[in-house]
């Protein structure tokens, strides 16, 4: 099983404010995504400037798109991203035709894995040619005291087992990880736990620390 990866998820309003985050942090993790709430505020605008400023990071649109696949993935990879998100109640068509696209530009499309789906959704995902899945524990939730349970447990399994590697996130802590070391993680989204840290370098290290700690040292 691979090392997964750290991810960054910029869920600011200001672009401005979501740079500040990255310069502090962009030597600490792996990933970059311009979160639904900068993409919406700031447009792709906010994909652009992170190419432009992380040239070496995997960069994702975090656009959870609905519809119109194949437009919007071409409007995402024109701006610079590796990968975007399709929420999961998105038609099968949409689907594959934002693959399509996501295939041509060398990138990939992951499914956001939010409210009701299935796995035979999730097989017809695998069946598409997609690769990636992010399992979402959502805002609300984590307000509400909702944590992560042995249901989430056996349904992350049951994705694995299907081929699909998973991100996961919503309140993620260093502390958590060790809940999904039987899992096929690619990545750990951490939005606010970086960049709303006193300092966030040290929170990252803790990450990598962890993770190193339960699949081991970066190759």
């Amino acid at each position: 099983m691979s090392r997964p990866l750290l991810q960054l998820a910029l869920d600011h309003t200001s672009l401005n404010a979501a740079l500040q985050s990255v310069n502090a942090l962009k030597n600490s993790v792996d990933i970059i995504e311009a979160g639904t709430i900068l993409c919406i505020s700031e447009g792709l605008q906010a994909v652009r400037q992170l190419r432009q400023l992380c040239p070496e990071h995997t960069i994702v649109a975090d656009l959870k798109v609905a519809d119109a696949g194949e437009t919007l993935a071409t409007e995402a990879f024109n701006a610079g991203a590796d990968w975007m998100t399709v929420i999961c109640a998105a038609p099968l068509a949409t689907v594959v035709k934002a693959h399509q696209i996501a295939q041509s530009r060398g990138g990939e499309i992951q499914i956001e894995l939010f409210g009701n789906w299935t796995l035979d959704d999730a097989k017809a995902w695998r069946a598409a040619g997609v690769r990636q899945a992010i399992y979402h524990r959502g805002r609300d939730a984590q307000a509400s005291g909702q944590s992560w349970s042995q249901q989430d447990l056996d349904r992350m399994q049951q994705l694995s087992d299907l081929g699909l590697e998973l991100s996961i996130t919503g309140g993620i802590t260093p502390q958590d990880l060790s809940l999904f070391s039987d899992i096929s993680v690619r990545a750990f989204i951490a939005g606010r736990a970086l960049s709303e840290a006193t300092n966030p370098a040290q929170v990252a290290q803790e990450f990598h620390q962890q993770i190193n700690a339960i699949w081991g040292e970066r190759a």
